[in-house]
């Protein structure tokens, strides 16, 4: 068990390769109850919503999410988060769970009249299905037909009995769903998934393979990719960012960033040399110190070190030879040029082939560096020299293709509904 963002949640259950793997190649189930939820609505929840972040909701029809982000005055990043349109007049919000509170309070203070606003976190538990065998699983619960659900849509649904709002949605670079259902249901619901995955070697994952998967896939991380110094030029977010959507909180200073141009990026690596970034190392072009890491770790996939690293934008080039100070030693690690796929081609190939994946050009679907959901800047893809690690043949014996639980799964998560950290804040 670890802390994050004020619960006590599990880091893994099995062991972070296993997990990571699973997802991969079956599919793993994650509770991620602790993300924050801000319901919008009313008559002008339209207006609200539009004032409060970056990208444009106008175009959004029932049941399609969105991501997007909120920025403070000067064009600092206070979050990014998912929006939901429910109906007409009424969005959720899908924040992040360090940042409940700070965002609630922005949210009530900059919401106009004709707009309610409420903090529902409490009330609603979270799961994330994904992998390749996500939809098999899933329908094995719900009458609702799968395989018509866009990605980055949803639709209230009866899953195991129970009411849940299913999305196309997740933060691994895998095809899966996020379900959000009552904090009361949500242990039942867990149950049901564990037993109708069984036959798919479906496990439970942890924070751990969370993170690892989602640095693959190139997805953000607010706290350590971005936070209130950054912009969203500067993180790869500028094609969620409407300067001509008309006012918004932070869209003067944007234009200005954006007319002049940034003098930082965010740009993603691969070790050439052994050796793990972590936060902060030090990035050198040549003999100059030019920038830091901001995410690392040693991708299951490649069984190589990758990153990301906040670099000068004239070494932000594809290309570029950079290297990371690792405990005194600088190993090569150049920018990598990464293209868009999946970590299970298979899984992309047959959901394009249904046309459950919008366009690259759409504004409202994660796409390049950034977002939640499967398009993916995948690690795996970056270069033909990398290829993806068969786990077939891997010599990492830590990594069984499928270790059946020697007991049932337990989510540990649920527990910091009612034995919530001391050190938390959030209502």
């Amino acid at each position: 068990m670890t802390l994050f963002g004020g619960w006590e949640m599990p880091l893994s259950y099995t062991g972070i390769l296993d997990e990571h793997r699973q997802v991969r190649t079956h599919a793993g189930l994650f509770d991620v109850s602790h993300m924050g939820e801000i319901e919008i609505s009313g008559p002008q929840a339209e207006a609200a919503v539009q004032y409060l972040t970056i990208n444009d909701v106008r175009s959004l029809q029932r049941g399609q999410l969105q991501y997007s982000a909120m920025c403070n005055d000067r064009g600092g990043i206070l979050d990014d988060l998912t929006v939901y349109r429910l109906a007409a007049d009424r969005f959720l919000l899908i924040v992040n769970a360090t940042n409940t509170d700070k965002d609630l309070a922005w949210i009530e203070q900059h919401v106009g009249a004709g707009a309610r606003v409420r903090d529902v976190s409490a009330a609603k538990g979270l799961l994330a299905l994904q992998g390749p065998e996500a939809e098999a699983i899933l329908q094995r619960l719900t009458p609702t037909d799968l395989a018509a659900l866009p990605y980055y849509h949803a639709t209230w649904s009866t899953v195991a009995g129970l009411e849940v709002l299913v999305s196309r949605s997740g933060y691994t670079g895998e095809d899966g769903f996020e379900l959000l259902v009552a904090a009361e249901d949500a242990p039942a619901l867990w149950e049901a998934l564990m037993e109708a995955g069984e036959d798919f070697g479906l496990m439970p994952a942890g924070l751990g393979a969370r993170d690892t998967l989602r640095l693959e896939a190139r997805y953000l991380l607010y706290g350590t990719d971005m936070d209130e110094t950054t912009n969203p030029f500067e993180v790869g977010l500028g094609w969620i960012t409407k300067l001509d959507k008309g006012a918004f909180i932070g869209r003067e200073a944007l234009q200005r960033i954006k007319e002049a141009g940034v003098q930082r990026r965010l740009v993603g690596f691969v070790m050439e040399e052994r050796g793990v970034p972590r936060m902060h190392y030090a990035v050198w072009h040549h003999d100059e110190a030019v920038g830091e890491v901001r995410s690392g770790t040693l991708s299951p996939t490649l069984g190589q070190g990758i990153g990301t690293a906040l670099v000068r934008a004239a070494c932000a080039k594809a290309g570029t030879e950079l290297a990371v100070d690792i405990r005194g030693t600088k190993r090569r690690a150049p920018r990598c040029a990464p293209t868009f796929c999946s970590a299970s081609g298979q899984a992309l190939n047959e959901a394009s082939r249904r046309g459950l994946w919008r366009s690259r050009q759409s504004s409202n679907t994660p796409k390049n560096t950034s977002g939640r959901g499967l398009r993916a800047t995948a690690w795996w893809s970056a270069s033909p020299t990398l290829p993806r690690r068969n786990w077939e043949t891997s010599s990492m014996s830590s990594c069984p293709r499928w270790a059946k639980p020697s007991k049932p799964w337990a989510p540990l998560g649920w527990w910091s509904r009612s034995k919530r950290c001391r050190t938390s804040t959030r209502r």
